[in-house]
Formats: C-alpha cells, structure tokens, sequence
C-alpha cells in the first residue's frame, strides 16, 4: 500500500496506484504478506517513507509456488512460437511504459533518472526482445545414426518451477535477468526481489500479465531473505535455484539447495581489476576508470573497483581521475544534472565509510572519502572516493565494497600487473587498456573472469553471457548461454529395425 502519510508526488512515483493491493503477485494478481510484518520503501535521496507493504511469509511463498506448479504444465506445453509471440507482447508493455519504471526505479534505488531511462529501462526492454525472439531457437539439436541400426537426438526440456532471488541494485534489470530466459525456456517462475527495493519487480510482473502472459507464470514474494527466501530456495516443489547477490549470501543458498539437490545457479560478488599498460590511451583510461567505479554510485559487481596502473603512467593516472572524480555532480536523481545519485540506504552509505574510514591507518584518500552536507544530509550520498597507497593484500583492495570507490596500484612488469589482476577470490568482470593488439589478447586469455573488456568498462549486450570465475559463482544471465541453466537435456534413441530389439535381447540373455 503507498504511505498515506508520504508526499512522494505522482511525478516521482507515476506507478504508485498500481501497487495499491499488496506487495505479493501471486497467481496475476496482488496480494498482501502473511508474515504479520510490514516494511517501507525509503527513498535513499531524501531519507522519506515512499511504500509501506505487508512481507510475504512462507504461506506466501507456498501459494506462489502452487500457482507456478500448476502454470508450469500450460506454459511448457505451449509452442515456441507462443512463448515467443507472449513474450513480444510483453516488451510491447515494457517500452509503453518506460517512463513509469524508470522513475520507479529511481525512487527506490537512488539512481540518476537519466541512467535508468538510458541504461536500465532500455536494457531491459531489449531483453525481453531478444529472449522472445531466442525462445524459438531452443529445440534445433542434432540427429543421426550414432550407433548402428538405432537413431539418436537430444531434447531440451523446461525444468519446471524456478525459484530466483534477486539483489537490489538493478531490481528492474535482475527481475528481467532472472525471468525471461526461464520462462522463454518453458518453465514458470517465483522471484523475490530485495525487500528495500521490490517496487519495478511488481511492476515487471504485472506488465508481463497485462501482455497476456498466463497466471501463475511470473510469480512474486516480497520479504526477507532469512524468512521468505529460505523458505524458497528449500521448497521441494522448486526444481532450480537462481540467485544474485553477495557471495557469503550465496554460499548459505548453496548449503540450503543442496538439501533437496536442485538445480543451482549463482551470480555472486566482484571486484574487478582495471589494468592500464603504459601504451594505453590515459584520458581514455581516466575517463574510463570514472565511469566503471562510479556507475550506479558503486553498486555494481562488475564496477571498476581496483586500478592497476604501469608505473610510468601511474602519478598523471592518479592526479587525471582525482580530478575528474571531483567533478562529478552529486544530487537529487530527478534533477537534470545529477551525475550520482546516493546509495541504496544510509546502512549502505555507512559500510561503505567503514572501508574507507579503516582504510586512512594504511592508506591515502586523495580525494572524497566523506559524506556531503547542506542540501544532501538527509540522503545516503557519499562522495566519488580514490584511494592509493594500499597494500594488494588489504581490506579495501580484497574486500567487495560496494560502493563509489576506487584503489588505484602500481606495476612494473606486464606479469606482475596480469597476477594482481588475478589475485582476489573474484572473478566476474575486469578491463585491460592499451594500444598493443599482443598485450590485449594476453589479457584476455590470462585474466580469470567471466568478462573481459578491452579499452572499456561495463557495457553489457543481450546477445553477451553474464557470469563469473572463482568465487564469483557460476551460469551464465543473459544470451543464449543462459538457457543451459534453465533447461535440461535429454537423449532420445529409436530403433529402427524390426528385430534389433529381439537380436539384442538374445545378445544379452541369449535364447530363452
């Protein structure tokens, strides 16, 4: 229910009468938690109560899971072409509206409007395309004659019901991430978005019934991860585990999923490197660096979060993005200018204060490192911060942040620069910079991470996986790639001889 007391005014939260029934999508339609809790979307630029809703508890997640199970045996039946044509449908729904998401978005999340009606609106309307247009290519397998008279072929087959979690740094882009290609697959889905920021996720799914999606498809429970999604990840009805968010997080959904032997697939934390040779293009790479540590004010597992710079680049490295970090405009995300926007939470903004904060014992701060005042107190705003003089085996250079900071190292040798690269437990996302084709490819092959960008930093493409090495989990969002985790694969074999199936009888049995 939207807070009666609230004076969020209808041009920051279009979508606010849509969300009037509950916080709960189960079945097409909204309902309230069963928790007997409440919890309250904060707008994290202004500190003010935008929507209080009832948490869903597990009598919630059990309803959404038989509403799943029972859409499971329509939806996977369907054709292709129907999944397909539902899904064009949806992204029909998605662009129409685009301005209600991304102002929704922006109020929850604290993001700059023009990054959520350029980047994440947009994003997730072109995969929601892409998915509708991949869902009739999911059956072309090949057939033969692989052993003697018998003819062999491979079926993908839909899983069944999904249970996904998503974090609440791109709610909008994660539920859409998490969805389109399971359902594009033929399987049904329960998705729990973090409870700070659930609002574009309700929104997602009732656009995709708005577009003819049948019920109980696209489900949604909103509450805590301890109560609603355990409850999830452990259900025995749940076939397949997806989740996105910290990697000690993602180790307690490991350990509860095994319990049933689903299915699992987890994107989990970074802490990508941002490796600049000394052939490398330094205003490209500075203005690079800017924009890879501080997009989404930080929040991001793949943002540029440790710096390693080639000594004879590396003073003029640090004096260019110091200066450029100071240029950026904090503010109200609805405000035109604004270049960052503040943190998800003021509990965020202070753990992020924390890193830096322990980090002055051994460390400098060149630049920001605080909190701004006047105008921007109530916020959870922290400034653009660039730190130097690190040890590679200290906290703020090991640790996931999560914020709008970033380290930057020396390095002499090409080696040496490629093992720092690789040394964190992390391996999601990394860069390299430079003019040689040679250093590039090295890169490439010798950083552990799921992606590699080269003289760039954070696009990302539907037709591109999303996934990580190490400690950073393991499946791949987006692409075709993805539906490897949402489908499974089976092997068909037809004999096609009228006594094989006799001769082979006598074979093993021999006459009878």
């Amino acid at each position: 229910m939207h807070n009666p007391g609230s004076t969020t005014t209808p041009e920051r939260f279009p979508a606010q009468d849509r969300l009037a029934d509950g916080a709960q999508f189960i079945a097409g339609r909204l309902t309230k938690g069963t928790a007997g809790r409440t919890h309250t979307v904060v707008d994290p630029a202004t500190g003010e109560e935008v929507y209080t809703y009832d948490l869903a508890g597990a009598d919630d997640v059990d309803a959404a899971v038989a509403a799943a199970r029972a859409a499971f045996p329509g939806w996977a039946g369907a054709t292709p072409g129907e999944r397909s044509d539902a899904l064009h449908r949806f992204a029909a729904v998605l662009a129409e509206r685009a301005e209600e998401f991304a102002r929704a978005e922006s109020l929850q999340c604290g993001k700059p409007l023009k990054l959520t009606r350029e980047f994440d609106v947009p994003g997730t309307v072109d995969n929601t395309a892409f998915f509708a247009g991949a869902a009739r290519h999911l059956q072309g397998q090949a057939a033969g004659e692989y052993s003697g008279d018998h003819t062999s072929y491979v079926r993908r087959e839909a899983i069944g019901v999904v249970g996904s979690i998503a974090p609440w740094n791109y709610p909008l882009q994660m539920a859409a991430w998490k969805i389109l290609p399971a359902v594009a697959a033929g399987n049904t889905v329960v998705l729990k978005p973090a409870e700070l920021t659930p609002l574009t996720s309700l929104l997602f799914a009732q656009a995709a019934t708005d577009a003819g999606i049948p019920d109980g498809v696209i489900n949604i429970v909103t509450g805590t991860g301890r109560e609603a999604g355990e409850h999830l990840v452990g259900h025995p009805d749940v076939a397949m585990t997806s989740f996105t968010g910290s990697t000690a997080v993602g180790r307690r959904v490991a350990e509860v999923a095994t319990a049933t032997v689903k299915r699992l697939h987890l994107e989990l934390g970074g802490k990508a490197p941002f490796v600049v040779f000394d052939d490398a293009d330094l205003e490209a790479a500075a203005n690079g660096a800017v924009a890879g540590a501080l997009i989404n004010t930080g929040q991001d597992c793949t943002a540029a979060t440790r710096a390693y710079v080639q000594r004879p680049l590396y003073e003029a490295f640090v004096e260019r993005t110091a200066a450029l970090m100071e240029t950026v405009r904090l503010g109200d995300p609805f405000a035109p200018g604004t270049d960052l926007g503040p943190l998800v939470s003021h509990a965020q903004r202070d753990r992020v204060a924390g890193f830096v904060d322990r980090a002055r014992g051994y460390a400098r701060v060149v630049t920001g490192g605080e909190a701004p005042g006047g105008d921007l107190a109530n916020g959870a705003y922290y400034r653009p911060t660039l730190v130097t003089g690190a040890a590679q085996d200290s906290e703020i250079v090991q640790s996931e942040i999560f914020g709008p900071v970033l380290v930057v190292l020396p390095f002499d040798s090409d080696d040496e620069g490629l093992r720092l690269a690789n040394d964190t437990p992390y391996g999601l996302a990394a860069s390299a910079w430079t003019g040689g084709v040679y250093r590039a490819g090295r890169a490439t092959r010798e950083i552990k991470a799921g992606c590699v960008w080269i003289n760039d930093h954070i696009p990302i493409i539907s037709e591109m996986p999303h996934g990580g090495y190490k400690a950073s989990g393991f499946g791949k969002d987006m692409s075709a790639y993805s539906f490897e985790e949402y489908t499974q694969v089976k092997h068909v074999m037809f004999d096609n001889t009228a006594v094989a199936r006799k001769d082979w009888h006598r074979t093993v049995f021999g006459d009878r």
